[in-house]
Formats: structure tokens, C-alpha cells, sequence
């Protein structure tokens, strides 16, 4: 009973610790320097500083040597300390966490849904006005660059139109608190959620189309309408529910791409998010952070991997645990 998950632990486990060591190696290899990049920032320091601060950092040790020591204090729940910031890279990641998983559960919930029901409604009528309409509005919605998208749609709704706030999560007399406080992040949260689920609405929708269609060719679907079975019982009990497992299965898969695409759509809309940190961090040269950013992508990659086996189980009770 405990073989398959055992492996499937085993094998997350492998995975992350793959995944560091990867990251860990690109980054120390790249072009550029961390402690050079924190002088630029002071303003500039003497030889002998210079020399403490790889000391310090442990940057005078060979690349096998920073490694192994990393992957040692990783283990012990310790990812370092900001370069930047000079505070505990888990303090960093668990203030910008909240408004990362806020936008990016926001934005594939809205995506997965609409674009399930635009697929649906699609499918039942693939020769309609709106059948040809989504698979257009797909089609470029998929095709545009997410920051791109979240610049139109600055110039619409906040420039020509004033209706949205262009950037921040609250207003600045908000006082973090209550119910306005709320209503007010919602407000600001409209337009980087928006720009992230169109991207991801135009793929789900098509995905759902294209795999209701061939559902309801199928043999039982024929079968169910023959036996004299209602319209919506066909499409909405015995379609839907087989048609819906590819969209399980890629929104787990793309949980970790979403968060991704955070980091431009953050950008874009100054959201205090881990994408921010993350671009901030690349330009400092702030490796610790950057790298505890990345673990916690790895990680949420992982475990959502996971729960869509467990979900997919679910929806579908042919597939047994293996």
C-alpha cells in the first residue's frame, strides 16, 4: 500500500535536490559578480573588504565546495542569507509569498474555468459564430507576450480609461486592514490577474474544445443519446467528466510555468510578489535569494504534481495508484 507513494516521494526528493544542484551550478557560473554587484551598490570598497566579503560568503571556495556546503545548510532548512537585504531568505520568501499565490491561484482558477466553459459551449457548436470567435481570441491570446498583453491593457483600462490602478497592491491610504483593505486589493489584483489568465484562458480553452470533441464522438456518448438521455445529462455527466482530464492534467503541470510568468507580469504592475524578488534579485546579484526562489518553484512544481495524481484518481476512478 505504501509502495507507490513511497516512490513517488523518492522520486520528488531526487528531483529537488537535482534541480538545486543544477540551479546552484548555472548561476555560479554565469557571467557577473555578486560581491561586485553589492560594492557597486556601497559605493564602492577597499581590496581588503572586498576580499572579507567573499571570505564571509564563502565565494574564495571552489564551485564542488559551495555546492556541498549549500546543499548541507538546505538540508538543515537554512537557504542562506540576502546579499541585498541582509535578512534570512525565508523571511524574503514568506512576506512575498501571500501576493504571489494570491495573483497566480486567481489567474489559473479564472483561466481553467472560463476556458473550460468557452471549450465546452465551443465544442457543442464547432461550426457557430462563437465556435470560430474563441478560436481566434485562442489563437492571439496564446501568441502574445505576457508583457505585452499587460501594457494594452495598462493603455485601456487605466490610461485611456481610468478605471483600474496601474500598479502596487494597495492604495496608499489604505490602512492594511478591514474591509475596505480588501476591496482594495481586489482592485488593484483586476489587472495582473487578467494579464496572466488571458494567456492561459486561450490555451485551456482550446485544450478543452479540442478534447470535448472527441468525447463526444465516442462510442458511449453515441450509445447515451440513443438510449434517450437528456442533452445536458449527455454532455454535462458523461462527457464533460472524460473530456476534463486533460485540463487536470496540465494545469497541474503548468502550476510551476504560471508562477513563471509571474516574475514578467509582476514586473509590469509593481506586485510585491516573488516574481519582483526574483527580478530584483538577477539584477543585484543576489544569489541566495534567487536561488531560494527558485527551490520554492521547484517545490510547488513538485507538489502540485502530486495532487494532480491524487485529483486525477478522483475524477477518473479506472486509474488505480500505482
Amino acid at each position: 500500500m505504501f509502495k507507490g507513494p513511497l516512490r513517488k516521494f523518492l522520486n520528488a526528493l531526487l528531483l529537488i535536490v537535482a534541480v538545486l544542484a543544477l540551479n546552484f551550478t548555472l548561476i555560479h557560473i554565469a557571467p557577473g559578480d555578486p560581491v561586485e554587484a553589492l560594492v557597486g551598490e556601497m559605493g564602492g570598497a577597499t581590496p581588503e573588504q572586498i576580499a572579507d566579503l567573499r571570505t564571509r560568503f564563502g565565494l574564495d571556495q571552489p564551485l564542488y565546495v559551495q555546492l556541498g556546503t549549500y546543499l548541507g545548510r538546505i538540508a538543515q532548512g537554512d537557504f542562506g542569507h540576502s546579499l541585498y537585504y541582509d535578512q534570512p531568505v525565508t523571511a524574503l520568501i514568506a512576506e512575498r509569498i501571500g501576493p504571489t499565490i494570491l495573483l497566480v491561484t486567481t489567474a489559473l482558477f479564472s483561466a481553467i474555468v472560463l476556458g473550460t466553459v468557452l471549450g465546452v459551449f465551443s465544442a457543442q457548436r464547432r461550426r457557430s459564430v462563437l465556435s470560430h470567435l474563441v478560436t481566434v481570441i485562442s489563437l492571439a491570446g496564446f501568441s502574445a507576450p505576457v508583457f505585452w498583453v499587460g501594457i494594452m491593457l495598462i493603455l485601456m483600462l487605466s490610461v485611456s480609461v481610468p478605471l483600474l490602478p496601474i500598479s502596487g497592491m494597495s492604495s496608499p491610504d489604505s490602512d492594511g486592514t478591514g474591509l475596505f483593505h480588501i476591496l482594495d486589493v481586489l482592485h488593484h489584483l483586476v489587472l495582473p490577474a487578467l494579464t496572466l489568465a488571458l494567456i492561459y484562458l486561450a490555451f485551456y480553452s482550446r485544450l478543452s474544445r479540442t478534447s470535448m470533441l472527441e468525447v463526444l464522438g465516442s462510442d458511449y456518448i453515441r450509445t447515451a443519446r440513443a438510449k434517450g438521455l437528456p442533452r445536458r445529462m449527455v454532455i454535462y455527466k458523461h462527457a464533460l467528466r472524460n473530456a476534463i482530464l486533460p485540463v487536470v492534467t496540465f494545469a497541474g503541470l503548468q502550476f510551476g510555468q504560471v508562477i513563471s510568468g509571474a516574475v514578467l507580469v509582476e514586473t509590469v504592475f509593481a506586485w510585491p510578489g516573488l516574481g519582483t524578488l526574483a527580478f530584483e534579485s538577477i539584477l543585484r546579484r543576489d544569489t541566495p535569494t534567487l536561488l531560494g526562489i527558485l527551490f520554492f518553484s521547484a517545490l510547488m512544481v513538485v507538489v502540485m504534481n502530486l495532487v494532480t495524481d491524487f485529483v486525477y484518481r478522483r475524477v477518473d476512478p479506472r486509474i488505480k495508484a500505482r
